[in-house]
This record gives C-alpha cells, structure tokens and sequence, in this order.
C-alpha cells in the first residue's frame, strides 16, 4: 500500500477513506510514472479540531482548512512554473518516504455540500491535490497554481471526475 493511514474520525467510515486515499494518490503518482510500491505516504483523517491545531503549529493560522501536506523533502521550484524534481527511492527494498497529509471531515463535508458534488469526489480532488503538494508542486504563485490545477484536473479525469475548478474554486 502506498497509504498508511490513521482514522481519528469515524465519520470517514461514510466514504470508504481508505480506498479513496489510496486511489488518489496512486493516481497521481501513476500519471507521473512513479512506482507506488517505492514510495509511502503518512495519511490522517480528522475532524476540524484536529486539523485546526495542525494549522495553527505548522502555518501560524489557527483555524481548520480542508487539507494540509507535509514533504518529506523540499521539493518545491525556485521559478514560477516549472516543474518540481520528482524523487527517487534511496533503498531498493524499503518505500521512500513522501511526507504527510492531514485532511477534516468536517471542512471536506461543508465545501462538498456548499459545491453540491458528492463527499467521495470532492476528497478524492483533496487527496490528489496533497499528494501533488508532497511532490513539490504548489499554488502560491500563478504559473505553479496553473501547472498544478491542470494536473489535477487531469488524474481526476482519469479518475472519471469532473474538472474541480469549473466555478474558479480555489482550495
């Protein structure tokens, strides 16, 4: 499994988390032709509360937000646009560490219903879009933002799932 995750939520018993996550983030790593058993990601599926505090250590902001990604490494670009470095596993026998995602129930449950899309597409969208963030890709700056949300709206398609920025949404 590339996920390994931890469920401090119940609720996300609702959605079938697991398979989601794992889904998700095979998908991205398969679109940018990157063996999934390489590779590990740390996934924990929490409520606002959790992720609020999250929030507040690692980014100074102390509110919940939907999704929140740490690299194992940075991986981020130094020019607007390109193209992150994608890594490559040190130990033929033992997965490469990505990093971690954290992701609420709740925020993931009110963005869902507020856009009228069903729960499972919209955190499938959540889990692309950290896992592409462990990759170094990133939204900050226009051309990364550009690069990003056109990844992501490609492995959702592939998926079977609608464009997530139709309406300009922005996560």
């Amino acid at each position: 499994m590339l996920t390994d995750t931890i469920i401090e939520d119940g609720r996300w018993s609702e959605v079938a988390f697991e398979t989601l996550a794992e889904t998700a983030a095979q998908a991205v790593l398969a679109h940018l032709g990157m063996a999934a058993e390489a590779f590990e990601i740390a996934v924990l599926a929490c409520d606002d509360t959790r992720i609020g505090v999250l929030n507040a250590d690692f980014r100074d902001k102390a509110k919940a937000t939907n999704v929140l990604s740490w690299p194992s490494d940075e991986r981020g670009v130094a020019t607007d646009g390109d193209v992150p470095d994608l890594p490559e596993p040190s130990f033929p026998d033992m997965p490469e560490e990505l990093g971690d995602i954290a992701i609420s129930y709740d925020t993931c449950a009110r963005e869902a219903q507020a856009a009228g899309k069903p729960m499972a597409d919209h955190v499938m969208h959540l889990m692309v879009h950290g896992t592409l963030h462990l990759l170094g890709y990133d939204h900050v700056r226009d051309k990364d933002a550009t690069l990003m949300e056109g990844l992501e709206t490609t492995i959702l398609g592939k998926l079977g799932l609608p464009d997530p920025y139709d309406h300009n949404q922005r996560l």
